[in-house]
């Protein structure tokens, strides 16, 4: 096994430090009952807020599960102990509730007024074209 040196170390710490500056963290979290969202406020002073039903792990938690939220480490995650759910902060800014096969089974769930029309029209066109091979 390799030793480490101090170098090594320094450059380390160097790195974690710029991360630490560059990435929103959160400074508190809290479930808000009466609003029905988890609510992050960040080092920068923004506040972030989210409904839990969307996020991964969380969509049938009941009120008294999402209140027992605590902040991972330095803010970079958050964490619901009893519901074995993690969840980074950076990744809920960037709008990631779940991983990525999650993501894609709630967004063809997804309807609105504007999918039923060409869903409709669509269907009075004979329905989806086929694929050419």
């Amino acid at each position: 096994m390799a030793e480490i040196t101090d170098d090594q170390i320094n450059t380390a710490l160097a790195r974690g430090e710029a991360v630490r500056l560059a990435e929103p963290r959160a400074a508190s979290v809290r479930y808000d009952r009466q609003l029905d969202r988890v609510i992050v406020d960040l080092t920068n002073g923004c506040t972030f807020a989210f409904p839990p039903r969307l996020a991964q792990g969380l969509e049938m938690a009941t009120a008294d599960e999402l209140a027992q939220v605590q902040m991972l480490g330095t803010g970079s995650g958050l964490h619901w102990k009893a519901l074995d759910v993690d969840l980074s902060v950076p990744g809920l800014l960037a709008g990631l509730l779940g991983t990525a096969s999650q993501m894609a089974r709630r967004a063809g769930r997804i309807t609105s007024s504007a999918k039923a029309a060409a869903a409709r029209a669509n269907g009075t066109k004979g329905g989806r074209p086929r694929r050419s091979a």
